[in-house]
């Protein structure tokens, strides 16, 4: 039996990997609900399911500890196995999201495998601690030290591990951490682990080291098996995922794997977002955008000559600063965020809406598909109705809405929240919503939203020079819809229900699958 400063010593060591493993462990859970919803869409179900799937083998794992009949070799087992399922799980969701199809068998059962080496923790600890009479350190201290590390980990996790480490490399740290932890119990239980289990942990180290020092070719495989052209660019954010691709002359924008722009078409996008709201405000002097972190709307924005002030607001800060500073990506926006009519605000656009006190005379949302409830809130009536307040007199709110072939019943949802927002000047009556829709390669068939509060004036100013596809002209055919794309029943977006998120999802698993 081990001399009592001997057993105190193992008993700190104990709570210590305790509070690491649970750092780990919930790191490896946020990396699994991050790479799902980046890859699969709707954060809060992909969350939802891994948090609920992570605790309830976690459960399981400790269910089974009670088969353990060698504590500290348990123990020692659960952390080299950790370290090599959840060091290698972004990587390993990643190249399976490339390069096979399906992602979320690989997902549960990564998870599932995690969750049950981590439900073990507590119980084999708890008896290694009681085998060694520590008694002063009870179930207590265990699981104090637990939710504290559980605690480090959610808040380290955005604010540090995924700006600094990116995904991939975040779950080979965390591994090498649980291999560390693993490999102090080798040696402070020597006389209960065997070689086996020791020859299993050196290459379980060898390996995570290799992961490690291979993380940017690791990348490299991902975004081969993701990407057509050649990856010039890609990042982790808070936020998201940033990939700016290149062929030739041709660069595209994807954030969270989903196509932002292609540079052979955006311009149908953003002339068609822009010109047609524009050219109905008798002088446009004032313009907010929300969302638009590329600058190609404010590009367009910018050719009008009466402009004065235009307002960005953009959630992610790294975006805004890819597209003013880099010479490369600054050059497809004309330098647009680096006027100095231009101000960048990186705040959340709910958040944005609801303090200002300002107003402006066009409001253009060019913000992504609302592919989970965080952006569907966006497209709702409690974001619009602020919103409308903030137009000037005769002023006009543009939104894309997706597409009305793709997602038909998301897109008129979307029409119909905007046509039962409260009309600030009319009270008891909505806005009145004018939908329009054009052709852009990268995405299809594309629609848009004009709201007003009072009945859409026709064009009155003349265009700018130098636009490729809009004009006066293009502009009756843009309001008509065929028998497959028009005007269908759908339910208003509301932060209560979000109906829009099923609409989306429905439509594009359709054409898709």
């Amino acid at each position: 039996m081990a001399e009592p400063s001997s057993r105190d010593g193992q008993a700190l060591w104990l709570l210590a990997a305790t509070f690491a493993v649970a750092v780990a462990g919930l790191v490896y859970e946020l990396i699994a609900g991050a790479v799902s919803s980046y890859l699969l869409g709707d954060s809060v179900t992909q969350f939802s399911l891994v948090i609920g799937i992570f605790m309830s083998s976690m459960g399981l794992g400790a269910w089974a500890s009670r088969f353990v009949t060698n504590a500290e070799a348990g123990f020692t087992l659960s952390q080299v196995l950790l370290g090599l399922v959840g060091g290698f799980s972004a990587p390993i969701l990643f190249l399976s999201y490339g390069w096979l199809e399906g992602l979320q068998g690989i997902l549960f059962a990564i998870v599932i495998a995690i969750g049950a080496l981590s439900g073990l923790e507590i119980p084999l600890i708890t008896r290694i601690l009681q085998a060694r009479r520590a008694m002063d350190h009870t179930l207590s201290s265990v699981l104090t030290a637990d939710y504290a590390g559980a605690l480090v980990a959610a808040v380290l996790f955005p604010l540090v591990i995924v700006p600094q480490l990116g995904l991939m490399a975040a779950s080979l740290t965390f591994g090498m951490l649980n291999l560390l932890v693993a490999g102090v119990s080798v040696w402070l239980f020597r006389d209960r682990i065997g070689w086996g289990l020791r020859g299993l942990w050196a290459a379980g180290l060898v390996a995570c080291v290799a992961g490690l020092v291979q993380t940017d070719r690791l990348v490299s495989l991902s975004d081969a098996a993701f990407f057509e052209d050649d990856v010039i660019l890609a990042e982790e954010t808070p936020y998201q995922r940033i990939v700016v691709t290149r062929w030739q002359d041709r660069y595209r924008l994807f954030l969270n794997g989903s196509i932002q722009f292609d540079t052979r078409d955006e311009y149908r996008y953003h002339e068609a977002l822009i010109h047609p709201a524009m050219s109905r405000v008798g002088r446009p002097s004032e313009v907010l955008i929300l969302g638009g972190g590329d600058g190609m709307a404010a590009r367009e924005i910018l050719r009008w000559p009466g402009v004065e002030r235009v307002t960005l607001v953009d959630l992610d800060p790294r975006v805004t600063q890819l597209f003013r500073d880099s010479p490369e990506l600054g050059s497809l926006n004309g330098r647009s965020l680096s006027d100095p009519r231009v101000t960048v605000v990186n705040e959340d656009a709910w958040t944005f809406v609801r303090a200002t006190d300002r107003s402006w005379d066009v409001i253009v949302l060019d913000l992504p598909d609302p592919r989970d409830f965080a952006v569907s809130k966006l497209y709702s009536r409690e974001f619009y109705a602020p919103l409308t307040r903030r137009l000037n007199a005769g002023g006009l709110v543009v939104t894309q809405a997706g597409s009305p072939l793709f997602a038909r019943e998301a897109f008129w949802s979307v029409a119909r929240t905007l046509a039962e927002t409260p009309n600030p000047d009319i009270p008891g009556e909505g806005l009145h919503v004018t939908p329009f829709h054009v052709y852009v390669p990268s995405f299809g068939d594309w629609g848009f939203l004009l709201a007003s509060t009072g009945r859409l004036p026709a064009e009155t100013a003349e265009l700018p020079e130098g636009l490729r596809f809009y004009d006066t002209a293009e502009w009756p055919a843009m309001t008509q819809f065929g028998k497959d794309s028009g005007p269908v029943e759908a339910l208003p977006n509301s932060i209560l229900s979000h109906p829009l998120v099923g609409y989306y999802e429905d439509g594009w698993r359709t054409w898709m699958n």
